[in-house]
């Protein structure tokens, strides 16, 4: 007869972090810093390359990426909206985003939160070429969700991007030390846990008994 014993270990990512983000807005100056200042801190973070082709859909692979990453940063540029690559990366956030594994973090650039979430201003401008699309209505309301969700607003820190990055990459570190510390108190004690579970089983008998992990 075989028994089995499950315990809930926290999910392992790829990555700590998923960059999303208009490339000729931001890859060359805020990304670039962003993207150092976390890899300066051990945190595992993808970034697309940008020889990378972009066309309307993204890839399985991308897709991949973004659900085997714990956290998401999306920073909203003035032409973010305007690519449907974005737009449908945006999608697959926020799908994952609604799991309990993943957290989202609106990052607003050098756009206001009200101009994602109503696509008005720079933002509508940006939209308004897909406003014939059939998915507009999804991204749409992807917009308004994320746009409703608490992040950070470079204007808060005077437009000083050294600050904001830092700010950014210090609550990051905060959320993985606070994840690393409860998968230490999950594993402590594990050992005491299985062998009264084997203990419970008996010895008398030959059969072989499972014990998940």
């Amino acid at each position: 007869m075989a028994s089995s014993s499950t315990f809930s270990v926290h999910k392992s990512f790829k990555y700590d972090v998923f960059l999303s983000f208009r490339g000729e807005d931001t890859r060359k100056n805020f990304i670039d810093h962003l993207y150092y200042a976390l890899q300066q801190k051990s945190i595992s973070t993808y970034k697309d390359d940008e020889k990378i082709k972009k066309g309307k859909r993204i890839s399985d692979e991308l897709k991949e990426s973004i659900a085997d990453s714990k956290f998401f940063i999306i920073v909203f540029s003035k032409n973010y909206a305007s690519s449907s690559w974005c737009l449908n990366e945006l999608l697959k956030i926020m799908e994952c985003h609604k799991t309990t594994e993943h957290t989202v973090y609106p990052v607003f650039y050098d756009v206001e939160p009200s101009e994602v979430r109503n696509q008005i201003g720079a933002v509508g401008e940006a939209f308004a070429k897909h406003e014939n699309e059939e998915v507009a209505g999804k991204w749409r309301k992807a917009l308004k969700e994320v746009a409703d969700v608490a992040g950070w607003e470079l204007k808060n820190t005077d437009g000083h991007e050294a600050k904001f990055i830092r700010q950014i990459v210090e609550k990051l570190s905060l959320e993985l030390r606070a994840i690393n510390v409860r998968i230490d108190k999950n594993l402590v004690g594990m050992e005491t846990r299985i062998n009264d579970i084997i203990s419970s089983l008996g010895t008398a008998s030959d059969d072989v008994h499972m014990i998940g992990i």
